[in-house]
């Protein structure tokens, strides 16, 4: 267990951060390093998330005041495609864990991570937070956005049996520092940045790009949403899902030449139709959070910078695909 001394105010004394070595977790501990807390995590190789009495027991002697569960079993189309069991069993079995770790424990407060692909494929846009289960989910990721909705409801069973102060927060598509570059796991931005930077460096004409390029997607940089989070643990305590997202969407051809002038290649694009576009256009409205006075703070052009520098720094000499 980590923990960096503070004083004890406010409900944000003692904040465990589950999946703290992931992206959003480690951008969560970014934000909480500029407050006066105490921040608390522990190692996998220490506590299994997916078991219960571990989790329990770790909690029951940790005591925080605060948990936000940003651990979770994440990937890609060709990842959720492949491992059906592995997205749907260990997300379940990660929230019960901690979720009820918190109950039986009597943490005053969780902030439950979701993503928008909670929403059903075909959901009005923007995507408003009573969409939730009006329509069918997108099939290529339904395994993860299954447990997600599961765990959106046991914040809410919770809060209506027990009287617990568990929120959700539903982001858009993330990115950011420490995201997974892994070609066969990754999402598709990573994956464009690990693709663009490989075909610059060998000199390559051009970078393959999957589906049509028309799908538009909404992308948030990772440390606006640890912001949020920051924000909605003292902003927000409503039942209902909130969204967090960057208010705009881009289609994945815009993306891609993006990254391609970030990165420098100078090559051309070619989109193999034979892979899955995935839902056709995903933005979430996220006018309730604005409404409680938050935004981001990064430009889309900004943040891809920013990681792009840091791929280069830490990531790219590693093997694309394992």
């Amino acid at each position: 267990m980590d923990k960096s001394s503070s004083a004890h105010s406010g409900i944000r004394r003692r904040i465990w951060v589950a999946g703290h070595r992931g992206m959003v977790g480690s951008a969560i501990l970014r934000r909480l390093a500029r407050e006066d807390v105490e921040i608390l995590s522990v190692d996998r190789r220490d506590v299994d998330l997916r078991e219960r009495d571990a989790v329990r027991q770790w909690v029951a002697r940790a005591k925080p005041d605060v948990i936000v569960l940003a651990a979770a079993k994440v990937g890609g189309i060709l990842a959720n495609n492949s491992y059906p069991v592995d997205f749907l069993f260990d997300n379940l079995a990660i929230e019960t864990s901690v979720i009820q770790a918190a109950h039986l424990a009597d943490v005053e407060r969780l902030v439950f991570l979701g993503s928008s692909c909670i929403y059903p494929k075909f959901a009005p846009q923007p995507i408003t937070e009573d969409a939730l289960l009006t329509g069918p989910l997108e099939p290529t990721n339904e395994w993860y956005a299954i447990a997600k909705i599961a765990g959106i409801k046991m914040c809410q069973a919770y809060r209506r049996q027990y009287g617990r102060r568990y929120i959700s927060v539903m982001p858009c598509n993330l990115y950011g520092k420490n995201d997974n570059f892994d070609l066969s796991t990754s999402h598709a931005l990573p994956a464009l940045i690990r693709k663009f930077h490989a075909a610059k460096i060998a000199g390559e004409p051009e970078v393959l790009v999957w589906g049509t390029g028309t799908p538009l997607r909404e992308f948030l940089y990772v440390d606006d949403l640890a912001d949020a989070v920051m924000f909605l643990m003292d902003h927000y305590d409503g039942s209902e899902p909130i969204n967090c997202g960057a208010g705009s969407d881009i289609s994945i051809r815009q993306l891609a030449e993006l990254i391609g002038r970030v990165t420098g290649f100078e090559g051309k694009l070619v989109f193999d139709t034979s892979k899955p576009d995935g839902t056709p256009r995903k933005l979430m409205d996220s006018s309730r959070l604005r409404a409680l006075g938050w935004r981001p703070k990064t430009s889309l052009d900004d943040g891809i910078r920013e990681v792009y520098r840091w791929f280069v720094q830490t990531k790219a000499s590693e093997p694309a695909a394992t």
